[in-house]
């Protein structure tokens, strides 16, 4: 592991008041073949009862760098070219992460560049699922189903985990979204 940054501690980010982070990459981040602005690759899901607290976590494994992002609470998934809502059944919250200056596509536009991804439909308490948004102009979009409305009490907390690491002769840049699972646990 090169470095490890907690970009946004336990809270809960409201409508209208994303979770904020900036990072500055040149574009093209690379000469080519290599992809003009961080990819994403993989998604990874995970639970993690015996931290403190017990979370549930979505991670974005990225090339080429860090994208900035946004993470807000949103009351529906909508596409985000053609403004069609995207169901997202079991959830009581939807987390909408929006990536800038990123992409999941190849330079032709014609394939997904996520080779490893779980099933949409996670099924653990506090994230019950997720589903892809947009990718379109450097514009990235994920939605995260969470168990249950962010408003009640206890509120679903909300931690924001980036990572940047070495692996398989490759450097990554993880962003791993960390839902508290201590209510029910």
């Amino acid at each position: 592991m090169i470095s490890s940054t907690i970009t946004h501690d336990w809270s809960v980010p409201k409508s209208g008041t994303p979770f904020h982070t900036d990072h500055e990459n040149p574009v093209p981040i690379a000469p080519p073949p290599a992809a003009p602005l961080p990819t994403l690759y993989a998604i990874g899901a995970g639970q993690h009862p015996s931290d403190t607290p017990p979370y549930d976590q979505l991670s974005f494994r990225f090339n080429g760098g860090f994208p900035s992002y946004d993470v807000e609470v949103v009351p529906e998934l909508v596409a985000d070219g053609s403004g069609q809502p995207i169901d997202m059944p079991g959830t009581g919250t939807i987390l909408e992460v929006t990536f800038h200056g990123a992409q999941a596509h190849t330079a032709d536009g014609k394939a997904s560049t996520v080779t490893s991804a779980p099933a949409p439909s996670i099924g653990y308490e506090a994230l019950t699922s997720y589903a892809p948004a947009g990718d379109l102009e450097g514009v990235l979009t994920y939605g995260i189903g969470v168990g249950r409305p962010m408003s009640t009490v206890p509120e679903t907390k909300v931690r924001v985990y980036e990572v940047e690491k070495i692996e398989q002769g490759q450097h990554l840049y993880v962003v791993a979204i960390q839902l508290d699972a201590t209510a029910w646990k």
